[in-house]
C-alpha cells in the first residue's frame, strides 16, 4: 500500500479516488452482521498515508462489489427495502469511522452498469438476464430504482447525522455522448437525445432534479418502470440540492440511430441502435485498445455542456482514459512509450478547457483512469488503462510516458497566472 501511495506522490498526485470494499468492512454485508475491525484499520492506514503526503482521499462506497451473502439472502438490489437498509448501515459505518478525514464521498459508481450489465445482458456480476433465469424486461429498472433510493438514504444520513464533518457527497454516472447517425434526420436527432436520457437521465433526473424518470422512459417502459411513492419523491426533491457535484465517468462517443420498428419487450436503449460510424461511413474517431472506445473529444465537450445545462452542478470527471491499441501484446519498452494515450489525454483535457473557458461549464476536477494496469472486470488482465505498467508476474510497477505527461501538464496548470 505505501509503495503505491509513494508512487502517487512521485507523480505529483493531489487527489486519489478509491473504493471501500463492503465485505472488507462487513464480511457478510448485513446491518446485523459483525464488523471487521481489521478491514477498517486497513482503510485508516490508507487514508492517513494519503493525507500525510497531501493527497486528498475521495471515497466511493460501492464499486460493483455487493456481498455475496446479501445476494444469497434476498437478491441484493432486487429487494429494494432490504438493500436500502443494508447499504444505509454500511454507509453510516463508513461516515462514522472515516468521515473525520474524508471530505468527499461517492455513493455508487456507475449504477447504469450495475443495472444493465448485471441484470439485463448479464455480462457482469451477478450475471442475471432472461437467458440465465432472470428477467431482462423488468429487473434492470427494479435495480436502478433500488440504487436511487439507496443513494438518497446515504445522503440523508450524511447530512442528518454527520453534517459537522463538513464534507460533500454525490454519485458517479457514466455515459457516452451520442451524435445522430444521420445529422439531417429528426428521428435520429431525437434518438440521440433519448439515448442520453435512458443512459444518464435515468439516474440523473431523480437524484439531481428530484423528479420522476424522464418522460421518454415512462412512455416507452410503462409499468416495467417502477414508480416513486409521493413520500419518496418528496425526499428526492428535498435531497437533490445536497448533491454537491456531478461525478462523470466518460470515455467515448457513439452515433445513435432510431430503430424503425417498435421497441422489443426487453429494450433498454430507448429503441436506439448505437454505431461507431454515421450514415456517411465516417467513424466517430480512431479506435483504442477497446473496440467500443474511440477517440472523440468533441463529444466529451458536448456531454459536459449537456450535463451542466440539465443539472447545473459543478462537474468532477471521475474517470477518463484509454488503453493503447495492441498494448497488451507489447513489450515493456513498447508499452511505456504510450503515445496514443498521451494524445487521448491531451485532446480530452483540451476539451475540458474549452468547456470551461468558452462554454462556461464549471469542471472542478479530473481523475485519470487508471493509476496502474489492473483487472478490468470481465475483460480481465487484457486491456491496460494504467499510466503505470504492471508486470503481472512480478508486480513490478514502471511509469509510462503518460504519467510524466500528466504530471507536467497539471504542474503547468497549477502555476499562478501573471
Amino acid at each position: 500500500m505505501l509503495e503505491d501511495v509513494n508512487l502517487m506522490c512521485s507523480y505529483g498526485v493531489d487527489v486519489y479516488r478509491f473504493s471501500i470494499a463492503w465485505t472488507r468492512i462487513i464480511p457478510l454485508g448485513g446491518r446485523d452482521d459483525p464488523i471487521n475491525e481489521a478491514g477498517i484499520a486497513f482503510y485508516n492506514r490508507l487514508i492517513d498515508a494519503l493525507l500525510a503526503r497531501n493527497i486528498e482521499p475521495v471515497v466511493t462506497l460501492y464499486h460493483w462489489d455487493a456481498p455475496q451473502s446479501i445476494s444469497d439472502r434476498y437478491g441484493a438490489f432486487l429487494n429494494t427495502p432490504e438493500f436500502v437498509s443494508d447499504f444505509a448501515h454500511f454507509a453510516r459505518l463508513c461516515f462514522a469511522r472515516f468521515g473525520n478525514r474524508v471530505k468527499k464521498w461517492i455513493t455508487f459508481n456507475e449504477p447504469y452498469i450495475i443495472a444493465i450489465f448485471g441484470h439485463h445482458s448479464g455480462v457482469l456480476a451477478p450475471g442475471r438476464s432472461t437467458a440465465t433465469g432472470g428477467d431482462s424486461r423488468t429487473e434492470p429498472w427494479r435495480v436502478g430504482h433500488s440504487l436511487i433510493l439507496a443513494h438518497a438514504a446515504a445522503v440523508n444520513i450524511y447530512f442528518g447525522e454527520f453534517q459537522s464533518q463538513d464534507g460533500s457527497i454525490s454519485i458517479v454516472l457514466n455515459g457516452h455522448y451520442y451524435e445522430p447517425w444521420d445529422a439531417s434526420s429528426q428521428s435520429d436527432q431525437e434518438a440521440a437525445q433519448r439515448r442520453l436520457e435512458f443512459y444518464i437521465g435515468w439516474f440523473g433526473d431523480p437524484i439531481f432534479l428530484g423528479r420522476d424518470y424522464p418522460p421518454a422512459m415512462r412512455k416507452q417502459l410503462g409499468d416495467r418502470l417502477p414508480c416513486f411513492t409521493p413520500r419518496e419523491l418528496d425526499q428526492l426533491k428535498h435531497l437533490a440540492p445536497l448533491n454537491a457535484f456531478y461525478g462523470m465517468n466518460h470515455y467515448s462517443t457513439k452515433f445513435a440511430r432510431a430503430l424503425p420498428n417498435p421497441p422489443a419487450d426487453d429494450d433498454c436503449t430507448g429503441n436506439v441502435e448505437e454505431l461507431p460510424t454515421n450514415s456517411r461511413g465516417r467513424a466517430i474517431g480512431p479506435v483504442s485498445g477497446m473496440s467500443w472506445l474511440r477517440v472523440a473529444p468533441e463529444g466529451f465537450r458536448k456531454l459536459l455542456n449537456w450535463v451542466w445545462n440539465r443539472y447545473k452542478l459543478p462537474i468532477i470527471v471521475t474517470e477518463n482514459g484509454c488503453p493503447c491499441p495492441g498494448e497488451s501484446q507489447m513489450s515493456l519498452e513498447e508499452a511505456v512509450d504510450d503515445e496514443f494515450r498521451i494524445t487521448y489525454f491531451g485532446l480530452y483535457l483540451d476539451a475540458i478547457s474549452r468547456a470551461i473557458y468558452e462554454d462556461g461549464v464549471p469542471v472542478e476536477g479530473y481523475y485519470a483512469w487508471s493509476l496502474m494496469d489492473n483487472f478490468e472486470w470481465s475483460a480481465g488482465y487484457g486491456p491496460r488503462y494504467g499510466i503505470t505498467h504492471v508486470d503481472y508476474k512480478t508486480l513490478l510497477r514502471t511509469p509510462k510516458r503518460s504519467a510524466l505527461y500528466l504530471m507536467e501538464t497539471f504542474r503547468e496548470r497549477r502555476k499562478p497566472s501573471r
